[in-house]
């Protein structure tokens, strides 16, 4: 189990068991380098730990435990954590500040604990057989440790070809699950209890001056990246150009005596490349700065992806972040990210076209809603042909339906394409299982008092934890980079969800209070360019470069599952420039890889490349 995911902790491995438990553990070294080995254990050793993460008020808890008459034997984090655990029991998880999934083991109760940070940023899967519960952080961890067939979970390939990704707590496999953020699991011989330890809230909303929210906000994000540079190894940052990486940088060059290492990827597409914003901004704040251009060949590491993410993902982003993090690699161990300031501060494009959809929405009786514009936005999507406002998602699809609806078909794959992808058996499969309803419930549970707030709510706890953050973990562990996200910090979403919508989606401005505090970071820069994201030229690759390549990885081998002959009518439409079908074409393509690298057990170097 612990060889399984050498890349994330390539540094050491520990061992331990004793009557009814065996944990094993890989190392990335970061902190306290030579006495920090794991699993390791209380005074007497009765609690036991194995954790991957960082604990970044560590330093603020140790004393406090010390007063308390606990003795260190570290100086890491992690006996920290266990010295903790004996202090207050299950309530610990609430006392950390950092990312982290661990699991404790108290010897005296017979109790193991498994317990995962606010957000997600680092992962934790678990099964129970009739031997026991195992986990690790990783699935293929769980298949060493039980070689067995694992049954695909239908609601979950739902789900994926809905999002692109799976939310927690289901995996691809049926008896396998997510443990969900925030959340712990206590697991004795009585059973499993899970139990939620963090929540955001929206509803409690402050008034300020922006002035007073700048201030704030920049000493509590000053905050966020200072106790994130605490490191005995290398240290850097992704940089992309965006306002978040930028004001990481900008504050990270501040508190820092020696120029901050930063690494950019960029593509030779100038519609996808943000490299000059990222080079000049490096330039600015005196940066070392390092690029890498992603190539039409660089698709070939799809096969690697798909061993480490371990189920279907779709997110093609995930190929830059795999080579910037090798970039940033190659020079340090730690690497900073603007991870976040999407969901906090509203920055995503979609945001701005829901509101003005609603806008829209309002004007229009309901009558004409139900019975005009629902109709024609379901029928309009299956055409190829015909005026370009009929045919887009932002138009009459979203008009006809209910704000949360009209939502939720901006961010996931339309229902008219499901019903045409998935075959007769995989509906049969489904039983009317409809895959928004996760969604749907995210949203109502939310206790903010305006619409963008519930759907920031929906997307931290979807979108957020199993797209983003997985993204970014797998593709970073993949070559052993520890990746810290200050605006993922707990205090800081906290704080910035207090804040009245109109001061993060202002006029035409989204992340508006966001870029005006930037502005005092890295004065006289231009952030109020149109946000570009971390895009991928699919569409082109696979009309030119990838083409055949990935025309043998869709069509060789029909799935029964989909449709193949609405599978080749979307492959036939893309390849004439009539419709850009290449997220739905990706995510089968993905999902194809997932196949071939599920059914083999060799690790992605063993891997048959097959582009030809």
């Amino acid at each position: 189990m612990a060889d399984s995911i050498s890349h994330r902790g390539p540094d050491a491995a520990g061992y331990h068991t004793e009557p009814g438990l065996a944990f094993g553990h890989r190392r990335l070294s970061i902190i306290d380098l030579d006495s920090g080995q794991q699993p390791m254990s209380n005074e007497d050793g009765t609690v036991w730990i194995i954790f991957n993460g960082e604990i970044y008020n560590f330093l603020e808890l140790r004393p406090e435990l010390e007063a308390k008459g606990h003795r260190f034997r570290t100086n890491s984090d992690t006996e920290v954590i266990v010295h903790l655990y004996e202090e207050v029991g299950e309530e610990c998880f609430s006392r950390l500040r950092g990312m982290f999934a661990l699991a404790i083991w108290d010897r005296k109760k017979r109790k193991l604990v498994l317990g995962r940070d606010r957000v997600g940023k680092k992962p934790l899967y678990y099964t129970q057989n009739k031997d026991g519960v195992f986990f690790g952080s990783e699935i293929k961890s769980i298949h060493a440790a039980i070689n067995d067939h694992w049954d695909l979970n239908p609601f979950a390939l739902a789900d994926y070809f809905t999002t692109s990704y799976i939310p927690s707590p289901k995996t691809i496999y049926a008896n396998i699950h997510k443990l969900r953020p925030a959340h712990y699991l206590v697991v004795t011989s009585t059973g499993i209890r899970e139990q939620e330890y963090w929540d955001i809230s929206f509803g409690n909303v402050v008034h300020r001056t922006e002035e007073q929210w700048c201030d704030e906000l920049l000493n509590i994000l000053t905050d966020a990246v200072r106790v994130r540079l605490i490191s005995d190894v290398p240290l850097g940052a992704f940089l992309s150009g965006g306002v978040d990486s930028s004001a990481v940088v900008g504050l990270m060059s501040q508190l820092s005596t020696q120029p901050v290492t930063t690494c950019t990827v960029g593509f030779n597409e100038s519609d996808y490349s943000e490299v000059e914003y990222a080079r000049a901004l490096a330039s600015k704040v005196g940066a070392d700065y390092n690029e890498y251009t992603v190539e039409p060949r660089a698709a070939d590491v799809v096969d690697r992806l798909a061993w480490h993410y371990d189920e279907p993902f779709a997110d093609s982003s995930a190929i830059p972040t795999y080579y910037v993090s090798r970039s940033a690699r190659a020079r340090v161990t730690v690497a900073l990210s603007g991870d976040g300031g999407d969901e906090s501060f509203a920055g995503y494009k979609r945001y701005l076209w829901d509101r003005d959809a609603n806008l829209q929405r309002s004007r229009f009786p309901q009558g004409v809603r139900d019975h005009v514009l629902a109709p024609l936005g379901r029928l309009y999507p299956h055409l190829d042909r015909g005026p370009k406002i009929f045919r887009a998602k932002s138009t009459l699809e979203s008009l006809g339906l209910d704000p949360l609806d009209g939502y939720l078909s901006r961010v996931t794959t339309p229902v008219w394409h499901r019903e045409k992808l998935f075959s007769d058996e995989f509906v049969d499969l489904l039983k009317g299982y409809d895959p928004l309803d996760t969604l749907r419930d995210y949203y109502r549970k939310s206790d903010g008092k305006d619409h963008l707030s519930k759907v920031q709510y929906l997307d931290i706890k979807t979108y957020l934890t199993d797209d983003i953050c997985t993204k970014v973990d797998r593709a970073s562990m993949a070559v052993s980079l520890e990746v810290r996200a200050p605006l993922l910090d707990h205090r800081l979403m906290e704080f910035v969800a207090s804040m009245p919508s109109d001061l993060k989606l202002k006029a035409n401005t989204g992340k508006y209070i966001f870029k005006k505090l930037v502005r005092r970071i890295v004065p006289s820069f231009d952030f109020d360019r149109t946000k570009q994201g971390f895009g991928v030229p699919v569409g082109e690759w696979f009309r030119d470069e990838l083409k055949g390549w990935a025309q043998r990885e869709l069509f060789d081998n029909p799935d029964p599952l989909l449709n193949d002959r609405y599978l080749r009518q979307m492959w036939s439409t893309h390849q004439d420039g009539k419709r850009d079908y290449s997220a739905f074409l990706w995510q089968v393509f993905m999902y194809r890889k997932w196949q071939k690298i599920s059914d083999s057990s060799s690790r992605p170097d063993e891997v048959a490349m097959a582009r030809g």
